[in-house]
């Protein structure tokens, strides 16, 4: 039996390691309301025991997103975390209890109180000046945060010149970054096609797009936010609720769920009704917030240090249901990794059937323990995902056996090896292993490859079990009899298909390169890969130490592309795809175009400009040989800087010493 000051002692260490895994790796391992259950322990213990505080503790500070990548900005007002429950009786409770400090002990009729929807995404705080976002700073440790207001700007929902009037001159408003679950299912279909990691839940992926170097990538994902709060020192109402209806005409996102109550009646019954209505909802939610109305009564009840007395957080429990495995099957991807999948008897969950569920790899399937026969509990990772939790062994039959990972390739049973460093296994038979192969097939035809119409992954398969593409060159060799004679494939598929072929020959040369399925050679790599060698014959003929001098080419990424194009069957199909007509060089007025005037050169770009577009400057710098930087550090060469640029920025710029430069001294320079 440990004694209180181990099992605080035990606590901190828990949640500090599970702090770290939701706020900077964006990969919780546990789910929010165990974390919860350890978080009040902890509270409990310490305030049974105050003589073992520390100012360290988890229960004294907010958890941290901060990354090495952004400008940290103080926050002008703490932004803290809410204190949460997930039992109705509670806040209840809480509504008596601000009736009572209040002096309005009368258990029915309450002050007025507003309920909203609980956003799962990442905290934001916006800056606003004459109508116009000046800057966008996220919650990190609540008193400071990482500047992200370039990536802001390229989410549509977030106004950047505020509508009507009567708005204060400057004020906060805070509010909720999220990623519609559209958006969440077609990023993570890109990704598993890709075989990346998936992302948990939206939470964890909208947290990971604002914090991505490439604006323009965020721009793509598709986040939305929400709003929630206003703050400034005149506001326009006495009240929360009128105040974000005058931030919905301006032009915010407020959501049409925000309901004024008068009694805990009301209350239970939007929580009963929510809990509901919450599922049908585009984005993700995980509960509900329940505010005091009035901005001077929430002044009076104050705060503690670490959560607003006047707003509480109630959090629906994670929906969760117990199966039985059916068995555990081994499937391989595009590069090989082998996953292990638990087949479930089906189950409904959080309104839809599930009868599969990834094991990732086999230390999870270790660490869960499972047997064959194994009742599971299922939960819904973000609601969207499933993803096995636990085990019932006392439901276990006794002669059950442990599931163990196979040792040979599922499908053409090859010896596995283990990754170095990794708990992934892998399939070495690269080029004689059939779901292997199929996959570069469909990863050659997508939509950021060559983006061949008419060949999904069930075609893609049958071309290969017919013999008619046993490679991506073959894809030039197809001819429209050959496809009508397949099953499921008529003359308007086959002419999508063939008219797709004939398109993808002037697809740019970055994207043949990110065609051919290189290991690590994304669409990112790829276009440097093109620009740092201009044309496929100088990229196969290059040395690691020539590749390694590419910007951002590691020693990694040179081993992969030396080792792929040292295979002769590899050479074959370039040569072939050569032949097709393939674009394998950058174009002629490309490498014109380049030059080495900034060599060597760090710059930063910040604001808005009127002769070009930030995308077109961040490729003029590369062009002109280059590197792009989302912060300013001690190694920046000077900053292109436009209209508004952000007053910390500029202020870090001056405090190092660092020039900063308009864009017509930029175009200038590299005129020269």
């Amino acid at each position: 039996m440990s004694s209180p000051a181990q099992r605080i002692q035990q606590l901190r260490d828990e949640l500090n390691s599970h702090n770290h895994a939701y706020y900077v790796d964006n990969r919780p391992v546990i789910s929010d309301y165990d974390y919860d259950m350890l978080m009040k322990e902890l509270e409990k213990l310490e305030a049974e025991h105050p003589e073992l505080d520390d100012p360290f503790s988890p229960t004294h500070r907010v958890g941290s997103d901060i990354t090495k990548g952004f400008e940290q900005v103080a926050h002008e007002r703490p932004m803290l975390s809410l204190s949460n429950t997930y039992s109705v009786e509670e806040v209840d409770e809480w509504v008596r209890r601000c009736n009572d400090s209040l002096g309005n002990p009368d258990g029915l009729k309450s002050i007025p109180i507003v309920g909203e929807m609980k956003f799962d995404g990442t905290s934001i705080s916006l800056i606003y000046e004459g109508g116009r976002l000046v800057r966008a700073v996220t919650r990190g440790d609540g008193e400071k945060g990482d500047d992200v207001t370039e990536n802001i700007k390229t989410i549509r929902s977030i106004p950047l010149v505020l509508h009507g009037e009567g708005y204060p001159e400057r004020f906060e408003i805070r509010g909720e970054i999220v990623l519609p679950w559209k958006a969440f299912d077609r990023l993570n279909e890109e990704r598993a096609f890709n075989e990346e990691p998936l992302f948990a839940n939206p939470r964890n992926a909208a947290a990971g797009t604002l914090k991505m170097q490439n604006a323009a990538e965020v721009s793509r994902r598709g986040l939305d936010a929400y709003f929630y709060y206003l703050l400034a020192d005149e506001l326009p109402c006495d009240n929360h609720y009128d105040n974000m209806l005058m931030a919905r005409k301006w032009g915010f996102k407020v959501s049409h769920l925000m309901t004024l109550m008068d009694d805990i009646s009301e209350v239970d019954e939007f929580i009963k009704r929510l809990d509901v209505e919450r599922k049908e909802l585009p984005v993700a939610t995980d509960g509900l917030v329940f505010k005091v109305n009035n901005l001077r009564q929430q002044l009076n009840l104050g705060y503690t240090s670490k959560s607003p007395r006047w707003a509480i957080a109630y959090k629906f429990a994670a929906e969760r249901a117990l199966t039985r495995l059916r068995f555990v099957s081994f499937e391989v991807g595009r590069m090989g990794i082998v996953t292990p999948v638990a087949n479930l008897e089906p189950v409904l969950l959080s309104g839809t059937i599930v009868k599969r569920a990834s094991l990732h790899n086999e230390d999870i399937v270790k660490t869960l323990g499972i047997h064959e026969g194994d009742m599971l509990y299922v939960e819904k990772g973000g609601e969207i995902i499933p993803k096995i939790t636990g085990v019932d062994t006392a439901a276990r039959e006794p002669d059950a056996a442990p599931v163990k990972f196979i040792t040979h390739c599922p499908d053409c049973g090859t010896p596995l090896v283990r990754i170095p460093g990794e708990a992934a296994w892998q399939c070495p038979n690269k080029y004689g292993c059939r779901p292997q192969i199929i996959g570069r097939l469909e990863h050659y035809v997508g939509r950021h490859a060559m983006d061949i119409d008419g060949v999904g992954e069930e075609n893609a398969a049958l071309l290969y079990d017919a013999g008619l593409v046993r490679d991506i060159a073959d894809f030039y060799t197809l001819k429209a009899a050959d496809l009508e004679a397949l099953e499921r494939v008529g003359p308007r598929t086959a002419q999508r298909i063939l008219e797709g072929v004939e398109a993808s020959k002037s697809v740019p040369f970055d994207r043949v390169i990110y065609s051919l399925s290189i290991p690590f050679v994304g669409e990112t790599v790829a276009r440097k890969l093109a620009r740092g060698t201009g044309d496929i014959d100088t990229l196969m003929s290059m040395s690691r130490d020539e590749l390694v001098a590419i910007d951002d080419i590691g020693p990694r990424i040179a081993d992969a592309v030396i080792e792929y194009f040292c295979v002769p069957s590899n050479k074959v199909i370039v040569e072939r795809l050569r032949e097709a007509g393939l674009q394998m060089a950058l174009p002629e007025e490309d490498k014109s175009d380049r030059t080495d005037l900034l060599s060597g050169k760090t710059i930063v770009i910040s604001g808005v400009f009127s002769k070009h577009s930030r995308e077109e400057y961040k490729e003029m710098i590369e062009k002109n040989g280059g590197k792009n930087s989302g912060s300013i550090s001690k190694k920046t060469s000077f900053v292109l800087a436009g209209d508004n640029m952000g007053p910390s920025k500029l202020e870090k710029a001056r405090s190092l010493g660092i020039p900063v430069i308009d864009e017509n001294e930029f175009l200038a320079m590299i005129r020269k």
